[in-house]
């Protein structure tokens, strides 16, 4: 644990000055102190364990950052665009990896792996974005708060997308079954959720920033998180993400999630991300795989871009605006290696495919504010002329 931590903030700190998300500094640490590189350290089950633990509290303080109110308010806008923004680089996803490994029949276990490969595609991380935006001055902007609310539902989206497909895995599921039980999950949370959220509005008006409010938010994390695999075989992540959005109206919600990055940032967070690395085998790499990884980064950028780029000229935004929304929309994070974690544990993908879903957080980080600052910068002009004459 001491080697992980040391060398996930060294490479977390580098990667931050190279102007990339420290994720990915954490990840190539991982890499050069696995059994790839420098072999220091072996993932055991202990360290998968607090990996595991990291993915719940990730998705946790998701939930937690969701502004409901904005999410309810959201016009058809933003959720036109977040579904384009889901299917078409899920259709994509699929037919890229059926291009390089040959289609297989609807409902096999290489056809769930196609599908699971447009899953990754389908996340969208808006970090990068955010800092772009700001830093332009455009964040508050009609066309900032559609990206920030389509990624909101895009990730919502992305989840029942990534429940449904894991609940496929076994070739003895009804697929009526899977549909009833991730329906009666949701049903269940939003009633139990309700109840739990005055009970928790009572206790957090009560005692006021207090530390048993933080603690009892993390209980109700894992308990959600338990009872959606146990007894409705969703991932867990889902009930974590759904005890996340039950207590984000709090008055306190921000104090939960201060307290549960805390956690996230010292411990389990750099365990997560290093765990990535230690998992990817370079040493397995073959022309193919690059040849795969690079098609992969292409056509997951190309398809947010054209998805949500389409969809939002449809709801009346104009050629270059549209096209800075499918821009915005392109980055990839932490969702998506947590997709991607979730599918190698039930066995649905190969650790190497984490090499693709790598190089695509990497390129899209600094690809993004790069295209988004020459979109924006063509409007300056224009911009001057409005203020002059305000």
């Amino acid at each position: 644990m001491a080697i992980i931590f040391i060398f996930a903030k060294a490479f977390g700190l580098l990667a931050r000055k190279l102007k990339a998300p420290q994720v990915v500094g954490e990840i190539v640490a991982g890499l050069i102190i696995g059994p790839s590189v420098l072999g220091l350290v072996k993932l055991n089950d202990f360290l998968s364990i607090c990996a595991e633990i990291g993915v719940i509290l990730l998705m946790f303080s998701a939930g937690l950052g969701t502004n409901l109110k904005e999410l309810l308010k959201t016009g058809p806008k933003a959720l036109a665009i977040a579904c384009a923004g889901v299917f078409v680089p899920l259709a994509g996803g699929t037919l890229l990896y059926s291009c390089f490994y040959g289609f297989a029949e609807v409902g096999s276990e290489k056809f769930l792996t196609a599908v699971f490969i447009g899953v990754i595609m389908t996340a969208t991380s808006v970090s990068i974005t955010v800092e772009t935006l700001k830093e332009l001055g455009k964040l508050k902007s009609e066309l900032g708060t559609t990206i920030l609310s389509a990624a909101i539902i895009d990730d919502v989206i992305g989840i029942l997308v990534l429940t449904f497909v894991i609940g496929f895995k076994d070739p003895k599921t009804n697929p009526l079954n899977v549909v009833l039980s991730t329906l009666a999950f949701f049903a269940v949370t939003v009633v139990v959720g309700f109840l739990l959220y005055k009970l928790f509005k009572a206790i957090d008006r009560k005692y006021p920033r207090s530390r048993r409010v933080p603690i009892l938010a993390l209980a109700l994390c894992f308990i959600f998180a338990y009872c959606a695999e146990k007894f409705f075989g969703i991932a867990d992540i889902t009930g974590a993400y759904a005890a996340g959005i039950v207590l984000c109206r709090l008055r306190d919600s921000e104090y939960i999630e201060e307290k549960m990055d805390i956690n996230s940032y010292m411990i389990f967070g750099p365990i997560f991300f290093a765990s990535i690395g230690l998992k990817t085998r370079v040493d397995g790499i073959t022309f193919d795989l690059v040849l795969f990884s690079v098609a992969f980064v292409l056509v997951a950028l190309v398809t947010k871009i054209i998805g949500c780029g389409a969809t939002s000229r449809l709801c009346g935004f104009k050629g270059r605006e549209a096209l800075k929304i499918g821009v915005g929309m392109m980055t990839r994070g932490e969702v998506a290696l947590i997709v991607a974690q979730k599918g190698l544990a039930v066995g649905m993908i190969s650790s190497q495919y984490f090499t693709a879903v790598i190089l695509l957080i990497i390129v899209s980080s600094i690809a993004t504010p790069i295209l988004l600052k020459l979109l924006f910068s063509k409007d300056k002009p224009k911009d001057k002329k409005i203020t002059a004459a305000g």
